[in-house]
């Protein structure tokens, strides 16, 4: 099928160079067999040219797509569960060109490395990511965009270190969600069981079960629920999928399968009350009208009603699903291109910049 060529020889010139991630899909000759976009799989142009880059981290690397220039601080894009920087392929080209965005692929998501066997994964451990990430490109603070799973971990981020964060943009999910004490611990069992099971099969280096590209499409769609409409589910299927070694016109999905029964508890709602007061920064919160709360939604408005007290919290309701910013980002992108002009790093920097400026003139 035409529609499936893949230009191998052009990604493996971009990936020769990554290091070696822990587990079959994390070495640098697994990912000649990767895909960075749609178009690696469809022929397509990428929607938005950019620079695939690799971060390295202690246990291999971070994955990531840099958008726009260069030579400046860019947003810094994070993902929802199981998905991947693909899932901005479609908001950042409706961005200001002068814009810099790098969308990252999340550990054991995308590109980006597996943590080693026998590590489990928590939602709190991507605040140390994000400082790993500020480290390496020596930023005193960070601009964030997070979906779902990562706007939560913004929320956190930005009450865990107020004084890091010169702004946030959360889509859809607002906070850690609160579940029956019960029910918790229940999930807490199940969760080590099967991560447990899942731990031995990366192990064992065998290949998953394979699909045709239709079929991974279709997977795709109702594994988010229909929430992402079909002809979208391309640009977060491709960084998580791989060429089948058995089958020529098949594909598995390589994503780390431990993600599935990954740890999102973080707190109980007396804790998420204390974030939402700590939190200082500008602060950008858009809520899909046809998405769940994921959680009793007492526990949403409570944290919601301290957060639209300050200045300079902005709420927004959109029509759409959990994923908007993928179905009709369009309806989004205004409201989001305001909110960076005003508060983005561009905006940040030059704001610090004059402070300077006008402390130096008060010692004169």
């Amino acid at each position: 099928m035409s529609r499936l060529g893949h230009k191998a020889g052009s990604f493996k010139m971009d990936l020769d160079e990554v290091s070696n991630g822990g587990g079959s899909s994390g070495s640098a000759g697994d990912l000649i067999h990767r895909f960075r976009h749609a178009g690696d799989l469809t022929g397509e142009s990428a929607t938005r040219q950019f620079a695939e880059i690799s971060i390295t981290v202690p246990w291999g690397h971070i994955s990531g797509k840099w958008y726009g220039p260069q030579n400046v601080q860019p947003i810094l894009g994070l993902h929802g569960w199981q998905d991947n920087a693909g899932t901005f392929d479609l908001l950042v080209p409706l961005l200001a060109p002068d814009v810099a965005f790098l969308a990252i692929d999340l550990p054991g998501h995308g590109l980006s490395s597996r943590l080693p066997d026998g590590c489990y994964y928590n939602s709190v451990d991507n605040l140390y990511v994000i400082r790993l990430i500020m480290k390496q490109y020596k930023w005193e603070k960070v601009s964030l965009v997070g979906h779902s799973m990562s706007s939560i971990i913004c929320f956190v981020f930005a009450a865990v270190f107020p004084d890091k964060v010169d702004m946030i943009i959360g889509i859809d999910a607002l906070k850690p969600h609160q579940r029956p004490y019960p029910s918790v611990i229940r999930t807490m069992e199940t969760r080590l069981d099967e991560f447990l099971r899942e731990d031995e099969r990366n192990r064992s280096k065998n290949e998953p079960p394979s699909y045709t590209y239709d079929e991974l499409i279709e997977r795709v769609y109702i594994g988010t629920f229909h929430s992402v409409n079909k002809e979208h589910c391309k640009h977060i299927m491709a960084r998580n999928i791989q060429k089948s070694g058995k089958y020529p016109d098949k594909y598995f999905f390589c994503r780390d399968r431990r993600l599935k029964f990954y740890n999102y508890a973080i707190g109980s709602q007396e804790l998420c009350v204390e974030m939402a007061h700590r939190i200082t920064c500008p602060y950008l919160f858009i809520k899909g009208t046809q998405s769940s709360y994921f959680e009793d939604k007492k526990y949403y408005d409570e944290v919601l009603e301290i957060l639209i007290k300050k200045s300079n919290f902005e709420y927004l309701e959109a029509n759409g699903s959990h994923h908007m910013h993928m179905n009709n980002p369009e309806d989004i992108i205004g409201p989001v291109n305001n909110f960076i002009q005003k508060f983005g790093p561009a905006a940040a920097a030059a704001a610090r910049q004059k402070a300077k400026e006008a402390a130096k003139e008060s010692k004169l």
